[in-house]
This record gives C-alpha cells, structure tokens and sequence, in this order.
C-alpha cells in the first residue's frame, strides 16, 4: 500500500468522527507488515477525559482482532491548517506495540509529514523498561 492510499484510508474516516464538542475531525489509518489495515476516528465525549482519539482508536481495533505486532506504518489526518500528530497519550499507547512505527501526519490540504515513533517520543518507556526494573541492566541515565 502506498503512503498516498494510507492517507485517503485515513481522510475518509474524519466523516465518522464523533466530535460535538472541539468540531475537529481526525482520521487514522495502521498498516500492518502484511497489508491489513485498521482504520479509526477520534470520539469525544461530554467527561472530556473519555474521549479516544483516532490513532488510538484504530491501535484498539488492532489489538482487539488479535494483533499486538508487525504494525508498519499510520496515517493521522485532520482537517487543520498544521499537520497532524499524535498527542502524548497516544504516543505512548503505540509505543508499547510498535516503537519504530512510521507516522505519516496529514494536515487539512492533504500535504502530510513523516517521522518514526521513536523520533517522536526519545527515550519511550514500553515492555522493555519494566523488564530492566525487575534487576536487569539498564542503559538509561
């Protein structure tokens, strides 16, 4: 699949979009190594806090179909003027299944930026640092 149709997977699913509130729709398309892909939107909700957003939305659906690995690339696409990247939290949900995931962020006019996960959140805490707790040698500082 090429980057190009994993954004046009991603631009059609800001119109299933539950957003009364912020009125910012965002798409997001995870390809798998093997071609699958798993598509999602944001869903807000009056607590705030509840809210999902699109990028975890799709992870969610993935994990919840058995996947857990082999996840190559995700396209997250919104409406704005800037490009649109994963917020924190789901930089963290993705990284605890994917820590060198490619992410193609897709601003309003289709343009789009990419970099891997890691580049977005250096020194990430995922399985791996909870092994290095349990008495194994670490190379953080």
């Amino acid at each position: 699949m090429t980057d190009q149709e994993l954004i046009t997977r991603a631009v059609q699913m800001q119109d299933r979009s539950y957003v009364p509130y912020s009125h910012f729709p965002v798409g997001a398309a995870l390809l798998c190594e093997d071609g699958t892909v798993f598509t999602g939107c944001n869903v807000e909700n009056a607590a705030y806090g509840s809210t999902i957003c699109a990028e975890r939305t799709a992870l969610v659906k993935a994990v919840s179909e058995g996947r857990t690995s082999g996840f190559a690339a995700l396209a997250i696409a919104g409406r704005g003027e800037d490009f649109c990247w994963p917020c924190g939290a789901c930089r963290q949900m993705l990284y605890e299944f994917a820590p060198g995931l490619r992410i193609l962020a897709v601003r309003g006019d289709g343009a789009y930026r990419q970099a891997s996960l890691s580049e977005l959140l250096p020194s990430g805490f995922g399985p791996a640092s909870l092994k290095k707790q349990r008495g194994e040698k670490s190379n953080r500082v």
